[in-house]
């Protein structure tokens, strides 16, 4: 059982991987003079498209949370809702973190909210992927040793990379984003 579920969650970060690498590639065929440098706007949205999209139906396909319940209709739109509702309140609060470590308020707001949406669709949008809008739940996983399988401690690894991995990133620039080589 551990050895299939290995190679499901190899699977899945291989299709994240390579979802990534289409978005950068595949809009340069659609668009014209489309370069992820010269388009970052669009860059961010595309990417942020598929792997949200890839993200979901990996998660339909390889239902990653057994539920033995059989859940009513309406509480099935319930939990949509409140997912949709998180991930738009992270997206507003990763726009608050970016803007307080030093990216514009006004001037750039275009490109640090898609920033923040992008860095919500790596962490908190596969955290409602699999355990739901359940706070306790997040709360449990992300504490120390709370991951139960390897879902969650591959989602306390990617969630952990990926904000880290922003930071990083803007650790040796400026957040300015008024500096012609940024933009």
């Amino acid at each position: 059982m551990r050895q299939a579920e290995l190679g499901r969650l190899l699977a899945a970060n291989l299709l994240c991987a390579l979802a990534i690498v289409l978005a950068a590639v595949v809009p340069a065929l659609f668009l014209d003079g489309f370069s992820v440098l010269g388009a970052h706007l669009t860059w961010l949205c595309v990417c942020s498209v598929c792997v949200a999209t890839l993200n979901i139906i990996l998660h339909l396909v390889l239902k990653t949370n057994q539920s033995p319940k059989r859940r009513s209709f309406g509480h099935k739109i319930s939990r949509f809702l409140k997912c949709c509702i998180y991930f738009f309140m992270s997206c507003i609060l990763f726009h608050a973190i970016i803007v307080l470590y030093g990216a514009p308020l006004i001037e750039s707001v275009t490109e640090t909210f898609l920033f923040a949406v992008l860095l919500s669709t790596f962490t908190t949008l596969q955290c409602l992927c699999l355990l739901g809008p359940n706070i306790q739940a997040w709360i449990r996983v992300f504490s120390k040793n709370g991951a139960t399988s390897i879902w969650e401690s591959s989602l306390q690894i990617t969630s952990v990379c990926s904000i880290l991995g922003a930071w990083f990133g803007a650790f040796p620039i400026p957040l300015d984003w008024d500096r012609p080589w940024q933009v």
